[in-house]
């Protein structure tokens, strides 16, 4: 039988994949330590003979190395996001040392290695849709903002590093958006998380600057198809891929489609970025090139956004419902 570890196994991403995995006929030890990731996600597989957990940071010395063994791929997922309200050196910190723990570990073993990346690497790029190739444009350091997206692009550097001078078969893929049950509730979670909240409980929803900056949303069964599909191809080694929606919202009309799709009576707030405190920026515009991916691994997302929105808005009335 297969196996996989994923790091962040308790988290959104890794919950989903994991039971995806065991479905699948793969064995799965999932490790987390629970700063962000939940044992609730793991109720549907945490008796299962195929499933492990480990809850531990993966940092600390042998718990890899011990998950690791008579292992075919490591899926790392477990970061930390973007720091809007504090937390650079955290992000920067935890992001590095544990994607180079991770890389030290599957490289001495010989195992294949994906790497979760994100749409945020592209930055400030200003000519979307973007592709693998372009140009990663970064804000200034003293915006806090840019600290995720460094990290996540010194960790592909390093993981193409590994690649090259320790011939470690390394996969890279750029989420964009991920979104769906099980995502953390806050703005950890991303935008439609929050929007949900706010309008499960008629409260205003919180939409930062213009409101006219744009993303792409892939539903969680789209994003998960797309790791499955990297890990069982020998093809993709060495690349960097995409995995998202080509289908493009402002952050306004997702805020009012969630408005209507919830019957909610909240209306939308405009938030000032300089409300953050210090200097923030944002990214204008954010949607993948799909052309790689759909040729590398077929990968063609089929949920739509309406439809992935109604799924994610039932499970977050699941916790209206227990406050109720």
């Amino acid at each position: 039988m297969p196996k996989v570890v994923i790091t962040g196994g308790a988290g959104f991403i890794g919950s989903n994949l994991a039971e995806l995995m065991i479905k699948s006929g793969w064995e799965v030890i999932a490790v987390d330590d629970l700063s962000y990731g939940n044992p609730s996600n793991l109720e549907s597989i945490i008796d299962d003979e195929k499933f492990q957990f480990i809850e531990s940071d993966i940092r600390k010395p042998g718990v890899l190395d011990k998950a690791c063994e008579n292992t075919q791929c490591l899926v790392h997922l477990a970061a930390y996001k973007i720091p809007r309200y504090g937390g650079a050196l955290n992000t920067l910190n935890v992001n590095n040392e544990g994607t180079k723990t991770v890389l030290e570990c599957t490289s001495r073993l010989g195992i294949k290695t994906v790497i979760a990346s994100t749409s945020d690497v592209y930055g400030k790029n200003p000519v979307p849709p973007f592709k693998e190739s372009d140009n990663l444009v970064l804000g200034p350091p003293f915006v806090r903002r840019w600290a995720y997206a460094i990290s996540k692009a010194f960790d592909e550097q390093l993981a193409m590093a590994y690649y090259d001078e320790r011939r470690l078969p390394v996969v890279i893929l750029r989420f964009f958006g991920s979104y769906g049950p099980r995502n953390h509730r806050s703005w950890w979670g991303g935008p439609q998380a929050v929007f949900i909240e706010q309008a499960l409980q008629n409260k205003p929803l919180s939409v930062h600057g213009d409101g006219r900056q744009t993303r792409s949303f892939c539903y969680v069964s789209d994003t998960i198809k797309g790791i499955k599909a990297a890990i069982e191809s020998d093809k993709v080694i060495g690349e960097i891929l995409n995995i998202g929606s080509t289908d493009e919202i402002s952050i306004e009309a997702l805020a009012g489609k969630i408005i209507k799709l919830t019957n909610s009576k909240s209306d939308i707030e405009f938030i000032a970025y300089e409300l953050f405190g210090g200097h923030y920026e944002d990214v204008r515009n954010r949607v993948p090139d799909l052309a790689k991916a759909r040729q590398l691994l077929n990968f063609e997302p089929t949920v739509s956004l309406d439809d992935g929105l109604v799924k994610t808005i039932n499970w977050h009335k699941r916790f209206s419902r227990i406050k109720a």
